[in-house]
């Protein structure tokens, strides 16, 4: 289990306050923008495999008209929006999402991690100079713990 300090949980919750989820996930699509789901299937292009219902996505053009993608994207984040707001027991909450994308998705487990690194990117695109290296360290250092949390299940 992760130990948080005063100070870093008052990063945490100051970047996730500036995060909107809407405006990052299907309004970002809806402006033909980048968010965190459609640059980690431009940048990483093999994790297209586990969004075989999600129609065409093999193009940067389809990815980004996509509002499956959109919808997903949402998702994430609104997961995540929990883990900011249960930052000592998200790894209790994130097992049931863990085994399902273990044992039904088949999520290869390092594909949370370039998930992880997409969401830091669009965050410092709208954060920019306010993500200064500590506020990073520390967002990191979140990020990770979710990571791990997601991986959970796959290490029993």
């Amino acid at each position: 289990m992760v130990k948080w300090t005063e100070e870093e949980r008052r990063i945490i919750r100051g970047v996730w306050e500036k995060v909107d989820i809407d405006e990052i996930g299907e309004e970002l699509w809806a402006r033909h923008r980048i968010s965190h789901i459609d640059r980690a299937l431009i940048v990483y292009p093999w994790i297209d495999r586990y969004f075989g219902s999600f129609g065409d996505i093999f193009t940067t053009t389809a990815i980004l008209k996509n509002p499956k993608l959109a919808a997903l994207g949402k998702v994430v984040l609104s997961a995540l929006d929990t883990a900011v707001k249960n930052m000592d027991n998200f790894k209790a909450m994130y097992a049931p999402l863990s085994r399902q994308h273990y044992e039904k998705i088949k999520v290869d487990p390092d594909n949370f991690r370039l998930l992880a690194e997409c969401i830091t990117i669009t965050i410092a695109c709208k954060l920019r100079a306010e993500l200064n290296p500590q506020v990073q360290a520390t967002w990191q250092k979140f990020l990770s713990a979710v990571v791990e949390a997601m991986n959970s299940q796959q290490s029993k």
